[in-house]
């Protein structure tokens, strides 16, 4: 593969870690976020939830205009705008006007999940697009373990001012190198630019009619359904002093194994052939747990065989579809369900727990797998 092609790629890749941060700036440092606004304690949550809500309700939007305008337009776009919103929350606002602020860098995340993977899809070679994929899949835990590392030093500098300065200027950064090194990448020759609510409302209809468009997305819900859930619940059952130990630790083997087993499993296998052997392996992990061996390794085996779900669903969607106008659509659904999944898990999860304990957690997962294999057959 061309180096220029290669150097793109880690370029939208990096387009990635600047969305996934959009969560992580607000989820790593929550400390200092309770400091700024301690008055807001029962509102603050949705801070963190109303760019969910954003892309849960607009997902496919996102894939529509990426249709209609072409991925490198609506990802220059967004990063721009995601740039100048973090610029503008370095001032520290008041609570209101921070809260209005997230819902439109919910619309610059949704922008760049959607062109972002479209494009390294385009720019990709059939010999590499499963790499390359698989590593586009690690982009929300590498950010979370990024933001992790760098928000200690950025906080004890200037607080949340140089936290989010740091992120606007670097996601301003990343669109002029992308600006200047896509050229004619990413546009369409026939673009659809029909922006009506016919055609939006069309595009839903015919992404969700499509077995090619809407099955990763499909099984992406299950996959979130769990996984944010069980890394916030797991953690807390092994003790304080090692709760941050382990959901690093679970965070890391699911990057481990989409980047490493992702790529050779997708030589002898589809994408979708992984993701269900994802979801059955994730199925025997917590069928294991239900006989209670100990809870840390139960969440380490656990992340690395929803690892090869996380790594090979992105893989799946180019080998489904075969133009650019379908995988946009394609990861449309996928922003779409995962928001739902991620806004509705922990609040099912949490119940469940508390009705039934552990056990009734583990058992809920295994219903879920078993549920994502039916929907993926």
């Amino acid at each position: 593969m061309h180096v220029k092609k290669v150097i793109l790629i880690f370029l939208l890749w990096f387009a990635g870690l600047g969305a996934a941060a959009q969560f992580a700036k607000i989820a790593v440092p929550f400390g200092a976020i309770q400091a700024l606004y301690p008055d807001q304690d029962a509102e603050l949550g949705w801070l963190l939830s109303l760019i969910s809500l954003v892309g849960a309700v607009l997902g496919i939007v996102g894939g529509t205009l990426v249709s209609a305008l072409g991925p490198k337009r609506v990802l220059l776009g967004g990063l721009l705008l995601g740039g100048a919103i973090s610029l503008g929350q370095a001032s520290l606002p008041g609570f209101g006007l921070m809260l209005f602020s997230r819902i439109p860098e919910g619309l610059s995340h949704l922008a760049i999940v959607v062109a972002a993977p479209t494009l390294i899809a385009d720019l990709a070679s059939e010999r590499y697009r499963g790499a390359a994929m698989a590593l586009w899949g690690t982009f929300f835990g590498v950010a979370f373990v990024l933001v992790a590392a760098l928000s200690a030093p950025l906080l004890a500098l200037g607080g949340l001012t140089y936290l989010f300065s740091a992120h606007g200027i670097a996601m301003l950064v990343i669109a002029l190198l992308l600006a200047l090194g896509l050229g004619d990448e990413g546009q369409f020759d026939t673009p659809e630019n029909r922006l009506d609510l016919t055609f939006v409302l069309d595009q839903h209809r015919r992404s969700y009619g499509s077995a090619f468009i809407a099955a990763p997305g499909i099984g992406w819900l299950f996959y979130t359904l769990t996984y944010v859930s069980i890394l916030n619940l797991v953690p807390q059952m092994v003790g304080e002093e090692d709760s941050a130990f382990l959901a690093g630790s679970m965070s890391t083997i699911s990057i481990v194994t989409s980047m490493i087993l992702v790529p050779l499993l997708l030589v002898f296998m589809s994408g979708i052939g992984v993701v269900v052997l994802g979801f059955a392996t994730s199925l025997a992990v917590v069928l294991w747990a239900l006989s209670g061996p100990d809870i840390a390794l139960v969440g380490i085996a656990l992340f690395a065989m929803l690892g090869l779900v996380q790594g090979a669903t992105f893989a799946a969607i180019p080998e489904l579809t075969q133009t650019m106008q379908h995988r946009a659509l394609s990861y449309g659904v996928m922003a779409q369900t995962g928001n739902i999944g991620n806004l509705l898990g922990t609040p099912i999860l949490l119940a469940i727990v508390g009705a039934g304990g552990q056990a009734a957690m583990f058992a809920s997962a295994a219903a879920v797998y078993v549920l994502a294999i039916i929907a993926h057959g």
